[in-house]
């Protein structure tokens, strides 16, 4: 519902009104058709959607702005962020498949350490990989139905 302000009559305030020229036909039963509406039309007051005026606001400075307002304690540390040893490493991990393992982490700056350490974990992996592979062979192997023997026919002969 639009609401109307100042000198607006009640019926007004909608852009559709009920035909007042429409009648109820001659043949309608309202037990079988239900009650009847009349059809809708335009509302000839309607003038649209009430809007309030807009005026210039003089005092108007445009959007506020914050002051920038310097810090007297502040102090640049160009060393902030510089660690000698770093005890903990936060990784923030979005996974769709379950299971997934995420292990050996380094954190270095010295690619001949990088380097050494990638083939460590490279051999460490290729062992856990074999493992795997093997432990999903042996447990098909368990889930394997058991063949019946096929007996050929001299081996029937001799039984």
């Amino acid at each position: 519902m639009i609401l109307m302000i100042k000198n607006q009559k009640v019926g007004t305030t909608f852009p559709q009104i009920m035909d007042p020229a429409a009648t109820k036909p001659d043949d309608w039963d309202d037990d079988l058709d239900g009650e009847w509406e009349a059809p809708k039309t335009s509302n000839p007051d309607f003038k649209g959607p009430w809007n309030p005026k807009k005026i210039d606001n003089p005092g108007y400075k445009g959007p506020w702005v914050h002051p920038q307002i310097d810090n007297p304690e502040y102090n640049e540390d160009p060393e902030l962020y510089a660690f000698d040893n770093f005890k903990y490493l936060g990784i923030d991990v979005w996974q769709v498949k379950a299971g997934t393992i995420f292990s050996h982490f380094l954190l270095t700056d010295d690619w001949e350490t990088a380097k050494a350490e990638i083939d460590v974990i490279n051999t460490i992996r290729d062992g856990e990989k074999a493992k795997k592979d093997a432990d999903t062979a042996a447990k098909a192997a368990e889930d394997k139905p058991i063949e019946e023997p096929v007996i050929t026919e001299e081996e029937k002969e001799d039984l």
